[in-house]
């Protein structure tokens, strides 16, 4: 079957077709065909295998591909094997080496290290577009099932009673991401925030840290506001 990839392979017809229709292309790979282009550009050559006499290396376009469709709805590699006509262990590792060519091409140019101008940046944004002071960014994060790591006994349970790693990430008040983090443990104060600053308008009133918001699934923190718990709006008197 694989070896008529070239007649049925989704690659080569699917793909091709989607080329021609914008809304079907951003609908199947969650981007339209001049980002994939533009990606494919930094990071082809990591994705280039050599071809012998036993075998045609796959395309690096067709493992960014794949990579793609996975990252945008988590199919299975076993189910991209049979769209792609690939070998399983060829969709995993073609996975695995263009997630790692993106980080190493890419992720200083998307994710630059964070300065104590661009906070004020964003804070002030916030304040103008949506007024809200002091405002690093919005935060939130997703538990990401996994199967638990050997030898770690609860390290990775959760309390919904499923093994994970917590993705969190922060948004600017254009809604763009500004700062990811993966499966470990991170502090505001190592992200050069700067110092403490007066609220508009507060008049004599001392100088206030700068924040970021989140649901109620976070804690209450000096650098971290979150809603009132429960449903009910707290009435002042």
């Amino acid at each position: 079957m694989n070896r008529r990839r070239r007649e049925y392979g989704a690659y080569y017809h699917l793909v091709a077709e989607l080329r021609l229709d914008r809304d079907r292309h951003l609908n199947y790979f969650r981007m339209n065909a001049e980002q994939m282009d533009h990606i494919l550009s930094l990071i082809g050559g990591q994705l280039t295998r050599q071809t012998t006499n036993y075998r045609q290396s796959i395309e690096p376009k067709q493992r960014l591909q794949v990579t793609l469709r996975f990252l945008g709805t988590g199919e299975s590699f076993t189910s991209l094997a049979f769209q792609y006509r690939l070998g399983t262990s060829t969709v995993a590792e073609s996975v695995h080496t263009t997630c790692q060519a993106i980080e190493q091409q890419m992720m200083a140019l998307q994710f630059p290290r964070p300065t104590e101008d661009m906070w004020r940046a964003i804070a002030s944004t916030f304040w103008g577009k949506w007024n809200f002071p002091n405002c690093l960014g919005a935060i939130d994060g997703k538990h990401v099932t996994i199967v638990s790591p050997a030898h770690s006994g609860s390290l990775f349970f959760n309390y919904k009673k499923t093994f994970s790693i917590v993705l969190l990430a922060l948004a600017d008040a254009d809604y763009r991401f500004t700062f990811v983090q993966v499966g470990d443990f991170g502090r505001a104060k190592g992200l050069s925030v700067p110092a403490d600053f007066p609220l508009p308008g507060s008049g004599v009133r001392g100088p206030m840290p700068y924040i970021i918001v989140g649901d109620s699934a976070f804690p209450l923190k000096t650098y971290l506001m979150r809603p009132f718990p429960g449903n009910r709006i707290p009435r002042w008197r």
